[in-house]
């Protein structure tokens, strides 16, 4: 038997998904990055010299797309790209100061996205919707469609 449209989580979640890509896409814009840009800045803070194909994991998109990403980012001086002393092969990556700066501009705006989102839910219910997320995540990414 068919599932209607409203039946499926799937919807609402992509549906959520694009309400909060759109409303980060207006965030970080007047910082001149694109949400993927701002992901990719956000991880390399976090850990710079990151590998590009550990970031493009750690940001959820094809190494193709990470690649693209970087160049961009390269190209508007953001990050710098240099080869890893030892390992010749790998290219470390890093915030230069114009990046941390758009990275520092860009969110504090996605952030109070971030804070409001969150300011829609108890303590309790935010934790409750992390964990219905995480098995909604757990369920996927172990589905035997996955195995073929």
């Amino acid at each position: 038997m068919r599932m209607s449209f409203e039946e499926r989580l799937g919807s609402h979640l992509k549906r959520v998904e694009t309400e909060l890509n759109n409303v980060k896409t207006a965030a970080v814009r007047p910082a001149g990055l694109t949400v993927p840009q701002y992901a990719a800045l956000f991880v390399l803070d976090e850990q710079p010299g990151i590998s590009a194909a550990e970031l493009a994991r750690r940001c959820r998109v094809t190494p193709q797309t990470m690649t693209t990403i970087l160049r961009n980012l390269e190209s508007a001086a953001l990050v710098e790209r240099t080869p890893h002393q030892l390992h010749r092969h790998i290219i470390e990556t890093r915030t230069t100061p114009a990046g941390r700066k758009a990275l520092d501009q860009a969110d504090e705006r996605a952030t109070s996205v971030e804070r409001r989102l969150a300011a829609e839910f108890t303590p309790e219910e935010r934790d409750t919707l992390r964990a219905l997320l995480a098995r909604c995540s757990k369920t996927l990414t172990t589905d035997p469609l996955l195995e073929n």
